[in-house]
């Protein structure tokens, strides 16, 4: 089975935000919004609230329920105005967007780069 990931490296079915839309119990998603929201300003300097955190169906999904903090990605957005499946695939890899996401999501760059030698 071929991992749903993102453009930028992040794997899909492992975000929590993707996970959280799946939840049925309307309590325990709050609560994991809540936590999510939390875990997103510590760890990317957000001023995230619970009604930021919203439904994913992952961000190459077209016409899916696309997270709030991934409307305006701007790795998305060039990926995207490529016509590339991620950002492996892109003459430019490793360029500045990519350098600083990768420097909060270091396990992202790896999973890219493995990619990225298997396709080359």
């Amino acid at each position: 089975m071929t991992e749903m990931l993102s453009f930028c490296g992040l794997v899909c079915t492992t975000c929590p935000i993707y996970i959280v839309t799946r939840e049925k119990n309307k309590k325990e998603q709050t609560k994991k919004r809540t936590e999510i929201a939390e875990i997103c300003n510590e760890h990317y300097g957000t001023h995230y609230g619970v009604s930021d955190i919203t439904d994913c169906d992952g961000c190459r999904m077209e016409g899916g329920r696309l997270f709030s903090g991934c409307i305006d990605c701007t790795i998305r957005e060039c990926a995207k105005s490529k016509a590339i499946e991620n950002c492996a695939a892109c003459s430019d890899y490793g360029c500045q967007k990519l350098e600083l996401f990768f420097s909060k999501d270091p396990s992202a760059k790896s999973r890219l780069d493995d990619l990225r030698k298997r396709i080359s």
